[in-house]
C-alpha cells in the first residue's frame, strides 16, 4: 500500500439535531453533549433547552487532527469510534455552588467510511441510555432518542490506488467455552483478556486486546444473531458497547475453518491459568476468502510448542499484559468502570466467557507471509489474571475453546471471475452455434427436378382430361393402342400449337440447369464436342430416371411396395461401438462412433463418448478435438469443461487447464468431482495451499450431499422404486450430465423359466425386436438381398415378417449395465478421490487414474478398499498384465467376497487370459447374484460363448437368450442362431440370425450361419446368395467355412464355383 501522507488533516464532527429527548427535571431539560475520541475530549457544546416535542438543535462542531506519524491512526479511526454523551445540566438549587449535572445517555458514531474513500457522510444514531436514564423506554413500540451527526474531512484520507491497495482486517471473538471451574465468579472480581499478535510485513507485529467479556453460567444458549461489541473499556450506556450494524450469526459448525467442526463430547475440568490457542490462517490465502470462523482448543501456554508452532519467542501478555489491566482498572475519561452482569443465559450448560468483541485494526495493507500449515498458527493468548500462571492441562482436561471470527474487506488472494473464465474458455474455444441448412446443393437441384417433373405431369393430364375427358383414363376402360397412339398425337399437337409445350421446357430448364451445376459441377465450356455429347448422354439417362422416379411417387397405385429399412438408434450404435470397442476391433468401433457423429454432429454426448474412446487407444489429440467440439456446442456443460481440463493437464498445457477448472467450480459450485481434479492441479503445480483449499472444498460438498442423502431416504423409507421398461436409454446410460437423469441401478430380467416351447418364445423377442425398426410397419421380404459393400443400411434379407408393436426399444431397458465402469453396485461415494476416479474411469482416463489413486490410499476416509482394488485390477488389465491384475483382485475378494463386480472381472481375467474353465465359473457366479454386475452384457455374451466351445449348446441358447432381452446387439443374435442351429432349430436360427443380419450386415459370420441354415433348409438362390457375401467379408474362421463347403457337397448346391 502506498505511504499515507504524513500531514495533519482535520476530521469534524458536527452534531445538529437531537430527536425525541426527555430530562429527569420537566419536559424542557437543558441539555449538552461532550464528543470524545481515542480518550480525548474533543469539547462540549452550548447547553441547549430540549423543546415539548423532544428536539433540540446544537450545532455542535469539534475535531481531531489524523496523523499517521503520530497521534491519530489508520488503526484508531478502523476500531475506534467517536462517542457522544448527553448530559443535564440541573438547575442550582439554594446554597448550592456548582451546577449538578446528570448523564442520559452515550451515542457511538462509527468512523469507518472515512477509510473506505468517502469525504463526508451524514448518519442518524441512536442514543443509548444509561442504566436509570428517562431515556429508557417504559414500554415498547416507543421512538428511541436519536443524534444527527454529520462527518468531514476537507479531502479523501485515502487515495482510490491506497484503497484498492489496502485492506482492512477485522477480528470478532464470539465466546469462550468450557472454562474451567475456577472461573466460576466466586470471590474477587477477574479480570480476563485474550490478545493475538497480527503479523505485518516489514513492520512489528500488531497486539490486539479482548476484554471486559461477561461472565455466563450454564443455562440457556446465547441468541442469535447478537450484536458484536466493540473492543473498549468504560462505555457508560451498556447499548453503546454495541458496533452498529454488525452481528453474530452463528452458522453450521460443519462449514467452519475451526478444529471442532464434527460432533465431539468434552471432560470437565478444574483450574486453569495462561492458555494459547492455535488458529490456522491459511484458508485467507485461499482465492476468494475474505472470512474464516471457527472453534479452536484452548492449550496450556507453553514456550517450547508456541515457538515450534509460531516462531514467537515470548508471550504478548508478558511484556504488556500488565500495565493494560492497570490501566483498564484507572478507568478512562468516560467514568467510573460499571461491574459485569452475572446472568444464566449461557450455551451447551457451560461456563462461558462472552467477548462478541470486533476488532478492526490495519486498515491499511495487511499482508500475511506466504507460509506453510505448520508455521501459519497464530498463537491467541489467553491470561485469566494475574496471579502465577502455572503450566497446567486445565484447558484440555475442562475442553476450553474459543469461537473466533477473522474477516477481511478483500481477500488478499483474488478469485478469478465466473465472467473472466467464461471469457477465457471463449477465447480459446469459441462456441459453435448448431449449423443452419444449406438450401442449395446437389440433393435440393434433384428434389427441385422432382416437384417440376409432377407439376408438368399434372398439367399435361389436366390438358389431356380437357380434351378426352376423365372417363378415358380409368382403370379397365377399353382403349385399343391405336386409339392411345391416336390421342397422343393430338395431345402432342394441342401443346406446340399452344405453346404449352415450349412454356413446360422453359419451367424444367431452371431445374436441369441446377442439377448441371450443382450435380455434376459443371460450370464452365467444355473443351471439345465428344465430350459434351458424352456428358448429355449421361445427363439423359439420369434425367429419365428421375423422371420416373418423380412420376412414380405422384401416382403411387403404380408403384410396387418397396421393403423399408431398419434404422438404428443412436444408443444401439453405442452398444455396437463398446462390443467392438472391448473385443479390442478398433476399427469398427471408430466406424460406430463416426457414423454417430455424422448422424447427429449438435449432440456433445457423441462427442463425449468418441473422445473417451480415443483416450482409451491413447490418442490425446483427437479425444482433445473431440471434448473441445463438445465444449464449443454448450460453454457450461461441466463434464465437457472437466474433460477439456484433464487433456490439457495430460497435455502440459497447465494454464488452460486451470481455467477449464475453475470456471466448472464457479458453475456448479456443488460438484465434486470438479473440486477434486482443481486440487489435484494445484499438487500437480507444487501449490499446497490451494490444494488443500480444493480438497477442502469437495469434502465438504461430499458431506452436504451424502447427509442430504440421508434426509431424503429416511423421508422415503417405505417408499420403493422402479424404473419402467419403456423408459428412455438417456436417462440411464449416457455418463454425461447433460443427459443423465437417473441413476437408478437397472432392473433385473430374469431368463423364461423353461424351454418347452422355443417357437413362440423366440416370436417374443423378434416381436419386441421389431420395435428398433423405427418407422417400419411394412412386411418385410425375405428374398430381396442387399449389397453390403454399396450400402451401410442393414440388409433385410430373411428377415420374416413380424408385426410391428409401438413401444421403446428393448435395448434401452438396463443400458446401465453396458457401461465400462466397476460400480454399480454400490453408488453410495466414499471419498472425494474415489468418486474421482469413478468419474475418470468412465472416461478412459487410465493415465490420470493412478494419481487420484495414491491420494485414496491416503486419505484418513479413505485407503484400501474392495474398489479400490478393483480399479487398480481394470488398469492392469487394460495393460495385459494379468498376474498383477489377479492379485489385485485376490485382495477385493478378501474384502468383499460377495462382490459380483469381483466375480464379473475376474471372469474377464480368464477369459483374456484363455483359462476358459476358471472364466466359466466365475461368470455363474456372477450372474447368480441378486444384485447385477456392472458388465453384465460382456458376462452374458463370454458365458455362451464359452457354451459354445464347450457344446452345451441348450445353456448357451438360454444365455444368449437373456442378453437379447436385456441388449439386443448383432453378436447377441447371433450367438442366439449358433446355438439354435447346433439344436437343429432351423427356423429359429434362421429368425435370430435374420435379426442379427439386420443390425449389422457387415458380419461374415452371419452371412456363414445364414448359408448353413439356407443349404439345410433346400433355399438354392439364398444360399448363393449368403455364401457370396460370406466369401466377399473374408469370413476367417476356417473351419465354419469347411464345414460349410462339406455342406455344399451334401446338398449338391450353394456354392455357384461349381
Amino acid at each position: 500500500m502506498e505511504q499515507v501522507s504524513s500531514t495533519g488533516r482535520p476530521v469534524q464532527i458536527t452534531v445538529t439535531d437531537g430527536y425525541d429527548l426527555k430530562g429527569f427535571k420537566g419536559d424542557t431539560p437543558v441539555t449538552f453533549i461532550r464528543a470524545e475520541f481515542n480518550q480525548v475530549v474533543l469539547g462540549d457544546s452550548a447547553k441547549i433547552t430540549v423543546s415539548p416535542e423532544g428536539t433540540a438543535k446544537y450545532n455542535f462542531t469539534c475535531s481531531f487532527e489524523f496523523n499517521p506519524e503520530g497521534g491519530v491512526t489508520l488503526d484508531d479511526l478502523a476500531h475506534k469510534p467517536v462517542f457522544l454523551t448527553m448530559t443535564e445540566a440541573l438547575p442550582k438549587e439554594k446554597k448550592q455552588k456548582e451546577e449538578k449535572t446528570m448523564i442520559l445517555g452515550q451515542a457511538v458514531v462509527d468512523l469507518l467510511p472515512l477509510l473506505e474513500g468517502e469525504s463526508s457522510f451524514e448518519t442518524m444514531v441512536p442514543l443509548h441510555p444509561v442504566p436509570g436514564s428517562p431515556l429508557e423506554p417504559l414500554r415498547s413500540g416507543v421512538k428511541q432518542c436519536s443524534l444527527e451527526v454529520k462527518v468531514f474531512v476537507a479531502e479523501p484520507l485515502l487515495t482510490a490506488a491506497q484503497i484498492s491497495g489496502g485492506n482492512l482486517l477485522k477480528v470478532t471473538l464470539e465466546a469462550a467455552y468450557s472454562l474451567p471451574e475456577s472461573f466460576i465468579p466466586i470471590g474477587p472480581l477477574q479480570n480476563c483478556m485474550v490478545g493475538l499478535q497480527v503479523p505485518s510485513a516489514g513492520e512489528k507485529d500488531y497486539p490486539i486486546y479482548f476484554k471486559n467479556g461477561t461472565l455466563k453460567l450454564g443455562g440457556e444458549r446465547e441468541p442469535v444473531p447478537r450484536p458484536k461489541k466493540w473492543p473498549i473499556a468504560n462505555i457508560l450506556a451498556p447499548g453503546a458497547n454495541n458496533i452498529p450494524d454488525a452481528f453474530i450469526v452463528g452458522g453450521p459448525y460443519e462449514e467452519e475453518e475451526g478444529e471442532l467442526n464434527h460432533p465431539e463430547t468434552d471432560d470437565e475440568g478444574q483450574l486453569s491459568f495462561h492458555g494459547v490457542a492455535y488458529v490456522n490462517m491459511v484458508p485467507l490465502l485461499y482465492p476468494g476468502v475474505k472470512r474464516i470462523r471457527g472453534a479452536f482448543h484452548v492449550y496450556p501456554y507453553l514456550d517450547s510448542t508456541v515457538y515450534e508452532k509460531t516462531k514467537c519467542l515470548f508471550s504478548l501478555f508478558r511484556d504488556t499484559g500488565h500495565n493494560l489491566i492497570q490501566n483498564n482498572k484507572i478507568g478512562g475519561v468516560n467514568s467510573p468502570v460499571s461491574k459485569p452482569v452475572i446472568s444464566k443465559n449461557l450455551k451447551e450448560d457451560k461456563t462461558v466467557k462472552e467477548k462478541d468483541i470486533e476488532a478492526r485494526p490495519r486498515p491499511g495493507d495487511v499482508q500475511a507471509p506466504s507460509i506453510k500449515s505448520q508455521s501459519s498458527d497464530t498463537p491467541l493468548e489467553i491470561e485469566p489474571s494475574l496471579c502465577n500462571n502455572p503450566e497446567g492441562q486445565q484447558y484440555v482436561e475442562a475442553g476450553t475453546y474459543i469461537v473466533l471470527e477473522i474477516e477481511l474487506d478483500k481477500a488478499l488472494v483474488p478469485k478469478r471471475m465466473p465472467e473472466e473464465l467464461a471469457r477465457r474458455v471463449k477465447e480459446m474455444i469459441p462456441p459453435r452455434p448448431p449449423l443452419t441448412r444449406r438450401t442449395g446443393g446437389a440433393q435440393k437441384a434433384v428434389s427441385d427436378y422432382h416437384m417440376q417433373i409432377k407439376n408438368i405431369s399434372r398439367a399435361i393430364l389436366n390438358e389431356y382430361h380437357r380434351m378426352f375427358g376423365k372417363e378415358a383414363v380409368k382403370v379397365g376402360s377399353d382403349l385399343d393402342s391405336e386409339t392411345l397412339e391416336e390421342q397422343k398425337c393430338q395431345l402432342n399437337y394441342e401443346l406446340n400449337c399452344s405453346g404449352k409445350y415450349f412454356a413446360f421446357k422453359e419451367q424444367l430448364k431452371h431445374a436441369v440447369v441446377k442439377i448441371v451445376r450443382e450435380k455434376y459441377l459443371k460450370t464452365i465450356a467444355f473443351e471439345s464436342q465428344e465430350e459434351l455429347q458424352k456428358f448429355i448422354s449421361e445427363l439423359y439417362v439420369f434425367l429419365v430416371d428421375q423422371m420416373h422416379v418423380a412420376l412414380n411417387q405422384a401416382m403411387p397405385d403404380d408403384v410396387q411396395g418397396t421393403p423399408s429399412t431398419i434404422y438404428t438408434s443412436s444408443e444401439q450404435l453405442r452398444l455396437f461401438a463398446f462390443e467392438a470397442e472391448v473385443n479390442e476391433n478398433y476399427e469398427m468401433a471408430t466406424v460406430y462412433y463416426e457414423e454417430r457423429l455424422v448422424r447427429e454432429p449438435q449432440n456433445l454426448e457423441h462427442w463425449l463418448d468418441y473422445g473417451a474412446f480415443c483416450l482409451l487407444t491413447e490418442d490425446n489429440i483427437k479425444a482433445q478435438e473431440c471434448f473441445r467440439k463438445a465444449l464449443s456446442l454448450n460453454q457450461n456443460h461441466i463434464h465437457s469443461l472437466l474433460l477439456c481440463g484433464v487433456l490439457a493437464v495430460l497435455m502440459e498445457n497447465y494454464e488452460q487447464a486451470e481455467i477449464f477448472f475453475e470456471d466448472a467450480t464457479c458453475l456448479e459450485p456443488t460438484n465434486v468431482v470438479a473440486w477434486t481434479l482443481l486440487g489435484l492441479y494445484y499438487e500437480i503445480q507444487n501449490n499446497d495451499i490451494r490444494m488443500e483449499m480444493a480438497f477442502h472444498e469437495a469434502f465438504k460438498q461430499l458431506q452436504a450431499r451424502v447427509l442430504q442423502a440421508q434426509v431424503t431416504k429416511q423421508r422415503r423409507t417405505s417408499t420403493v422404486e422402479y424404473v419402467e421398461e419403456g423408459g428412455k436409454a438417456d436417462s440411464c446410460l449416457g455418463p454425461w450430465g447433460i443427459t443423465s437423469g437417473s441413476s437408478t441401478a437397472a432392473v433385473k430380467v430374469e431368463a423364461p423359466a423353461g424351454l418347452g416351447a422355443p417357437l413362440s418364445i423366440l416370436d417374443e423377442f423378434l416381436d419386441e425386436s421389431s420395435n428398433l425398426q423405427s418407422e417400419s410397419h411394412e412386411p418385410i421380404l425375405s428374398v430381396q438381398s442387399q449389397d453390403p459393400t454399396t450400402s451401410q443400411k442393414p440388409s433385410n434379407t430373411f428377415v420374416k415378417k413380424t408385426p410391428s408393436k409401438k413401444g421403446a426399444s428393448k435395448c434401452q431397458e438396463s443400458s446401465t449395465s453396458l457401461h465400462p465402469t466397476l460400480y454399480s453396485v454400490s453408488q453410495t461415494p466414499t471419498t472425494i478421490f474415489m468418486e474421482t476416479i469413478r468419474f475418470l474411469m468412465k472416461v478412459n482416463a487410465v493415465q490420470y487414474v493412478h494419481r487420484v489413486l495414491a491420494h485414496e490410499l491416503l486419505c484418513p476416509h479413505g485407503g484400501p478398499s474392495c474398489e479400490y482394488y478393483l480399479v487398480l485390477a481394470q488398469t492392469h488389465l487394460l495393460k495385459k498384465d494379468f498376474a498383477k491384475a489377479e492379485e489385485y483382485l485376490q485382495q477385493a475378494a478378501q474384502m468383499d467376497y460377495l462382490n459380483p463386480n469381483v466375480w464379473g472381472v475376474k471372469g474377464h481375467l480368464y477369459f483374456l487370459s484363455g483359462n476358459h474353465a476358471e472364466a466359466k465359473a466365475c461368470y455363474e457366479r456372477t450372474i447368480s447374484f441378486v444384485v447385477d454386475a456392472s458388465e453384465m452384457h460382456f458376462i452374458f455374451l463370454r458365458l455362451g460363448q464359452i457354451y459354445l466351445e464347450e457344446k452345451e449348446y441348450e445353456k448357451a441358447k438360454k444365455t444368449y437368450l437373456q442378453v437379447c432381452k436385456r441388449s439386443p446387439s448383432c453378436l447377441t443374435w447371433l450367438g442366439l442362431g449358433i446355438a439354435c442351429y447346433q439344436l437343429d432349430e432351423l427356423t429359429e436360427a434362421e429368425d435370430a440370425l435374420s435379426e442379427a443380419n439386420a443390425l449389422n450386415n457387415y458380419n461374415a459370420e452371419v452371412w456363414a450361419y445364414l448359408a448353413l441354415v439356407c443349404l439345410k433348409a433346400g433355399r438354392q438362390l439364398e444360399a448363393e446368395q449368403a455364401y457370396k457375401y460370406t466369401m466377399k467379408l473374408k469370413l476367417k474362421d476356417e473351419s465354419l467355412l469347411a464345414e460349410i463347403h462339406m455342406v455344399q457337397e451334401t446338398v449338391g448346391f450353394g456354392n455357384p464355383s461349381f
